[in-house]
């Protein structure tokens, strides 16, 4: 035979009270020698934990029709108002705010009163009249003594200072959670009129919750028991009850039509299904909601916005990604900072030993060209001041920096531009990075900042060991071509040698034909040797310019055109009669080499123009093809570095020694190239009659790439 449900709730009541008069029993044993660990609300707490394990007993046995019953839940609720006064005085509130004893004693008339409405209720007639009007008093009394409790456990954590309220945490959580359900409790009774037996059969678990809580407060561990969710558990968790909150409310309103939806229920059922799935498949898994959903949660859980050991880990694995899929080093720096302000995209620009921070990776963003570049007035000031320049703030404002600095004008014009990040080694500015607007807009504040400028240190502390990297394999390189060039010195001592011993043969020998024609065919063959030898390295020399002088650079640039006239390809389509101060081998030797580098890249037949103008006061030469051009990438990283070649068997130190001999005669380098379309460098000299107004340091070459179409 099954038993009624008042049976079911009876036993429940029972063990949950019983439980929670062991748990109140036994903290209040092992508390009792070590009371001081809450303060001057220790012993409070001992004498209202027992008594608390005292009323659960006579709960658990029904006594609420007797007088121990009233009278015990009376001393309980008292004793925890006790215990919330000593709170307070143990951080020395009590004798600035006024209020609290008022309140206390009239908390403590009220449950007084109570107590007397309760032994009176006990002793009305069922019968009589006047039970319901006091039984409504009594629930609404006790309904006035929850809510002022309420009100001091908040006050108690809320007004504490914030190194109060370590100690006061869990004290102040369990007395809020008997008090919470109490609220509850004695809203439904007055809301129905009767005491709601089920819900009581309940009272017993705020007070184990009251009990854990306690017990974790006054533990030596209750920091290592410290509730910690990682961010990406709480996203999912909060993820996981949006979803849930989501299907109920879907739940009850698809019931509601099935109420009102008369003959057209069920079509208007499946109709208003079909809707809000659409909606939640095209709202829940949108980038832009989950940046909202993530923001909030941070914004009001934690106390910081970032998980600093989650970032340090993802970091370390972005920088760290290795294998013939992992991106370059400059996409990777890129994409660890974007990550960390949920940007989508970013841009690297590195600076170059002669110029400011130009264009060298870029990450999810393609319309940016080699015309992205940072001012020197710009780069020297985010250097000096390690300033994170908010692009947005820029584009509401004046549009320039402190100082009258003024931001590029690409980065305020491209409205993907959200902040510029630099990256700063030892001091020195290595490069920056461009950050573009996250999918949810936010404005940066100290924390952005701080942590922005941690990781770009990092960064550019990579960058700066990748470069030495790089000059360190350089020099192995150069290393290895002097042992190269060792080999070659050894060729022509050998061919030095045979002349010097055929001289002196010839001195003995002369007269013999067999002398005479073996001569001959040594000459012969050694004169072909020295020739492939200085064919090799007649276009390499160490970069150096022996003397400058005023030099008549139309006739170098006609006599180069002249000597590529076999071709038929080179043109020379316009050459003003002007004197630069330059040297004129070295010069030959660069456009040489320009020249031959247009033909390689260009189809049979197809022209290479060389020019020659004033343009202001320095003398441009252009050597322009239309072959296969070069991506901005190419010539940033590549082009100009020793020892990269792209043709069989080259030695890969044309271009370089190009620009270094174009340096060596004050004049500056630049280079414009699109793939498929062809490429135009430029070698810029100063005039003879201008020179003098020019220092070295003016003429220090550049790179760009043209703009994207």
């Amino acid at each position: 035979m099954q038993g009624s449900p008042a049976d079911l709730w009876s036993l429940v009541a029972l063990l949950l009270h019983m439980a929670a008069a062991i748990g109140a029993a036994t903290l209040a044993i092992w508390l009792l020698p070590r009371a001081s660990r809450l303060g001057t609300a220790g012993g409070a707490s001992v004498v209202a934990l027992a008594l608390t394990a005292v009323w659960s007993v006579a709960e658990a046995i029904e006594l609420r029709a007797v007088v121990a019953g009233p009278v015990l839940e009376t001393s309980r609720n008292l004793l925890w108002l006790l215990v919330v006064y000593r709170l307070f005085v143990g951080d020395g509130r009590a004798a600035s705010l006024a209020p609290i004893r008022p309140v206390l004693y009239a908390l403590t008339f009220v449950e007084l009163l109570l107590l007397g409405l309760d032994l009176g209720y006990a002793r009305i007639e069922p019968a009589l009249a006047l039970q319901g009007p006091v039984f409504g008093v009594g629930v609404m009394l006790r309904l006035l003594v929850t809510v002022g409790a309420l009100v001091l456990v908040h006050n108690l954590y809320g007004g504490a200072p914030p190194d109060a309220r370590r100690a006061l945490r869990w004290p102040a959580a369990g007395l809020a959670a008997v008090w919470v359900f109490d609220l509850n409790f004695y809203t439904i009774a007055y809301l129905s009129g009767a005491w709601p037996h089920e819900i009581a059969a309940l009272r017993g678990l705020p007070t184990i919750v009251l009990v854990s809580l306690f017990a974790i407060g006054a533990s030596h561990g209750r920091n290592a028991l410290r509730l910690r969710p990682s961010r990406a558990v709480t996203f999912q968790t909060f993820s996981l009850l949006l979803i849930g909150g989501y299907l109920v409310a879907m739940v009850m309103i698809a019931q509601w039509l099935s109420y009102f939806g008369g003959d057209f229920a069920r079509l208007i059922n499946l109709a208003f299904l079909t809707v809000t799935s659409a909606v939640a498949l095209l709202v829940l898994p949108s980038r832009r909601m989950r940046g909202w959903l993530r923001v909030t949660l941070v914004k009001h859980l934690f106390q910081h916005r970032y998980d600093y050991r989650e970032e340090w880990l993802r970091l370390t694995r972005t920088i760290g990604a290795t294998g013939p899929d992992a991106p370059p080093l400059g996409e990777r720096v890129v994409q660890a900072l974007a990550d960390t302000t949920g940007s989508p995209a970013g841009l690297l620009l590195v600076c170059d030993e002669s110029s400011g921070p130009a264009l060298a990776a870029r990450w999810n963003w393609p319309s940016a060209t080699g015309a992205a570049t940072l001012d020197p007035s710009f780069a020297l000031f985010i250097e000096r001041e390690n300033f994170i320049v908010e692009l947005d703030g820029i584009r509401a404002g004046s549009g320039s920096l402190p100082g009258g600095v003024d931001v590029p004008k690409w980065l305020l014009e491209d409205s993907r531009a959200w902040a510029v990040v630099p990256l700063i080694h030892y001091d020195r500015l290595v490069g920056a990075a461009v950050l573009a607007r996250p999918p949810l807009p936010r404005k940066l504040d100290w924390e952005d900042f701080d942590l922005l400028r941690v990781i770009g240190q990092q960064l550019a502390s990579y960058l700066a060991e990748n470069a030495t990297q790089e000059a360190l394999a350089e020099s192995s390189r150069f290393d290895e071509f002097n042992r190269r060039i060792a080999f070659v010195m050894h060729d022509i001592k050998n061919l030095a040698s045979q002349f010097s011993l055929l001289a002196r043969n010839a001195e003995l020998h002369a007269e013999k034909k067999a002398f005479r024609d073996d001569m001959l065919v040594t000459l012969r063959n050694s004169s072909e040797k020295l020739n492939a030898l200085t064919t090799r390295l007649s276009r390499y020399g160490s970069g150096g310019v022996d003397k400058l002088d005023e030099v008549a650079v139309d006739e170098v640039a006609r006599a180069v055109v002249g000597r590529f006239a076999a071709t038929g390809q080179v043109l020379l389509a316009e050459c003003e009669p002007l004197r630069a101060t330059a040297n004129w081998h070295s010069l030959e030797q660069v456009l040489v080499h320009l020249v031959q580098n247009a033909l390689d890249a260009s189809a049979p037949g197809s022209p290479v123009l060389v020019s020659l103008v004033a343009e202001g006061r320095q003398a441009r030469f252009d050597v322009a093809d239309s072959g296969s051009g070069m991506s901005p990438e190419f010539v940033r990283t590549r082009l100009f570095k020793p020892f990269v070649s792209t043709k069989n068997g080259g030695f890969g130190i044309g271009a370089f020694e190009a620009r270094e001999l174009v340096r060596a005669m004050r004049g500056r380098l630049d280079v414009d190239s699109r793939e498929d379309l062809g490429t135009r460098f430029v070698v810029r000299l100063p005039l003879a009659v201008a020179d003098t107004t020019y220092d070295d340091a003016g003429f220090e070459p550049t790179l760009r790439s043209e703009k994207a179409a």
